[in-house]
């Protein structure tokens, strides 16, 4: 079998990935944070592509660490 391209996920699938609620995931879709493509006509379908998935995680990885106590930025001038 030939990959054709980047595997897809549900939102629900990617809610008990993180543990979170659907409707988290809706938000970050939403607000931008998460790339997701709606598919169909109507409400439609809403798929997420593991790149997608990865950039995310990524990026809340990130912000996690910077609001972590001691990783601050400084406003020292060298």
């Amino acid at each position: 079998m030939h990959d054709h391209g980047t595997r897809m996920f549900r939102v629900k699938a990617v809610a008990e990935m993180y543990d979170v609620s659907p409707a988290t995931i809706y938000r970050a879709i939403e607000a931008g944070q998460l790339d997701a493509l709606r598919i169909g006509t109507g409400k439609g379908a809403v798929r997420i592509p593991a790149d997608a998935l990865a950039a995310f995680a990524a990026t809340c990885a990130d912000a996690a660490n910077r609001s972590r106590p001691g990783n601050e930025p400084t406003s020292e001038v060298v």
